[in-house]
């Protein structure tokens, strides 16, 4: 059963739906939102243990190694120097700042360690810097991940020479909705940057942010675009805004629990081959509505005590959490 169009009707017990690489169109994505909600766990349940362990969850701890003083006018970020957060700027950490938090970061159970930092994209003379952080990060046996806006051409390919394995450029929304959220740059230059990092070898990680005032269609448009990259992202972070005041979204209308496990489980079924991190928000949910969305297609989380510029669940919290829900980190 791979034809989206008939995800409405009803399974027998012994039906086995396999979802194999369709084209998922908005319409197709957003029949599944509006399947009834069990029906649409189930479904999400069955894509996860098909492509698998459906209790181990891929953790990675993401470190800010340049903050704030950012040119662009997201209007979700704490970093834009266009807005009054009240967010201390900070300088390019050193490698070895770097590397005693990744130390760190593995000692507490990460498999993958994430950089990002405050830019537009990464001037020349500051791509050195980020390659050394790389390389020594990846000395520890850790995947190494970073996030650093825009690329020009060829900096992708000297990041793979480094030693990286995942770059992270978020679509954010849907095409229809970017404008309402950032105007400094498009769309098509996130896509430009995503084709040039999978030109150059490397992994992607690239997923979105709900709660900014978007739509359900909306978010059935992000997750069809991000399914129907090719191939789709191995990595896929779904974000809850995190309003910040000071910042254009910082009086959003939160969506419930509910709406952000369809999402979830929306990922799950029209990318079943990649992690779906359930990100930013993490902490303003209590332990039913984070089991939700394990339930939902959620196998992948941020593990460690911040984000870039937000707190996040403590450490000791998520190992109680995994050990009541019988879930184990990789």
């Amino acid at each position: 059963m791979n034809n989206p169009a008939i995800l409405s009707q009803p399974l027998s017990p012994t039906q086995q739906p396999i979802f194999r690489n369709p084209t998922w169109t908005v319409d197709t994505v957003l029949a599944l939102f509006e399947l009834p909600f069990a029906d649409l766990l189930f479904r999400a349940q069955q894509v996860l243990r098909e492509n698998f362990d459906p209790n181990a969850v891929q953790r990675s701890t993401l470190l800010s190694i340049k903050t704030g003083n950012c040119s662009e006018d997201c209007g979700y970020c704490s970093q834009s120097k266009r807005y009054q957060t009240g967010l201390e700027t900070q300088r390019l950490l050193s490698t070895e700042e770097v590397l005693a938090a990744a130390k760190a970061a593995k000692e507490q159970g990460a498999g993958r360690f994430c950089m990002g930092a405050a830019w537009r994209g990464p001037k020349e003379k500051d791509l050195p810097a980020v390659m050394e952080m790389v390389s020594a990060v990846k000395a520890l046996g850790l995947e190494t991940c970073v996030t650093l806006g825009i690329l020009k051409d060829g900096q992708a390919e000297q990041l793979k020479e480094a030693g990286l394995d995942y770059y992270n450029h978020n679509l954010d929304t849907a095409p229809e909705f970017y404008g309402d959220v950032v105007t400094t740059h498009t769309y098509q230059d996130r896509l430009d940057t995503l084709q040039s990092v999978r030109e150059a070898g490397l992994k992607v990680c690239s997923g979105g942010i709900v709660g900014m005032g978007e739509t359900r269609q909306h978010r059935a448009g992000l997750i069809a675009k991000l399914a129907n990259l090719d191939p789709p992202p191995e990595s896929v972070p779904i974000n809850n805004l995190v309003p910040i005041p000071g910042t254009p979204l910082a009086n959003s209308n939160p969506i419930d629990i509910f709406e952000f496990a369809r999402t979830i489980a929306a990922a799950r079924i029209t990318m079943p081959h990649s992690y779906v991190r359930l990100s930013a928000g993490r902490e303003q949910m209590g332990e039913a509505e984070q089991a939700l969305c394990f339930l939902a297609g959620a196998n992948s989380i941020f593990y460690g005590d911040h984000l870039l510029t937000t707190s996040n669940p403590q450490t000791p919290y998520d190992n109680v959490l995994f050990k009541k829900l019988g879930l184990y980190g990789v």
